[in-house]
């Protein structure tokens, strides 16, 4: 536990300094910091999977889906670095996150799923697919533009919708009675807000104000060490 608030601690203070960096310029200084602070978050999960014992199912899939998270930060932030790149490391950061999440749903299957309790997984996915499709829809009513990148914007839409919703159907069907879930559950909210800031940056206009960059990693980096931190209360 307290290695876990050392490594809080000490990702907080390489956020600020990457989130310094960034906001004076798109360079491999910044990348380097936001790789770090990236380690950091599976550094905590590490160290919150093995305080809980280190056996369970889901501490090994959410570490993997980590993992794919730090590799999603280094291409996009790399997108900025080598702007001639841009296509294909956002793409790379779409498949590597999105690969991150069918993660996330399978460590949470094995976990906490319940033989004869199927519409608890089934129709949070829907849900999540259906959500997907929605915001791809509404590219206009919010003044983005996807480009050729829409069927990749659809399928990794429809990947953080639905392990955010599985996680709040798996939580609902426990009861509300298992932290882990509860504290897993937020941490993807969190997630999904920052997907939805990093939208207007990424497809939209006038959204890279500083408040606007601030704003997306509080959320994201807020998610990814809640839900490292949810590792904590596995039993």
């Amino acid at each position: 536990m307290t290695v876990c608030i050392v490594l809080l601690v000490l990702g907080a203070l390489a956020l600020i300094c990457y989130v310094r960096e960034k906001l004076r310029a798109y360079t491999l200084k910044a990348a380097f910091w936001k790789s770090a602070v990236s380690a950091i978050f599976c550094a905590t999960a590490v160290c919150a999977w093995q305080s809980a014992g280190g056996t369970q199912t889901m501490g090994a899939f959410t570490v993997l889906g980590l993992l794919f998270g730090l590799m999603g930060d280094i291409w996009l932030d790399l997108k900025y670095v080598y702007p001639a790149q841009d296509k294909p490391f956002t793409y790379a950061g779409f498949l590597t996150f999105g690969v991150g999440h069918i993660l996330y749903m399978t460590g949470l299957i094995l976990q906490f799923g319940r033989p004869g309790a199927a519409w608890y997984v089934v129709v949070p996915i829907a849900l999540g697919v259906v959500l997907g499709l929605g915001n791809a829809l509404l590219e206009k009513p919010m003044k983005l533009r996807y480009g050729d990148m829409k069927p990749i914007v659809i399928v990794y839409g429809a990947l953080l919708f639905a392990m955010v919703l599985l996680a709040g159907g798996l939580a609902l069907l426990h009861r509300w009675q298992a932290p882990c879930l509860n504290v897993f559950f937020a941490g993807g909210v969190l997630f999904a807000l920052s997907d939805l800031v990093l939208s207007g940056t990424y497809f939209g206009e006038n959204h890279e104000k500083p408040v606007d960059i601030i704003l997306n990693y509080i959320f994201y980096y807020g998610g990814q060490f809640t839900i490292a931190v949810s590792l904590l209360f596995l039993r």
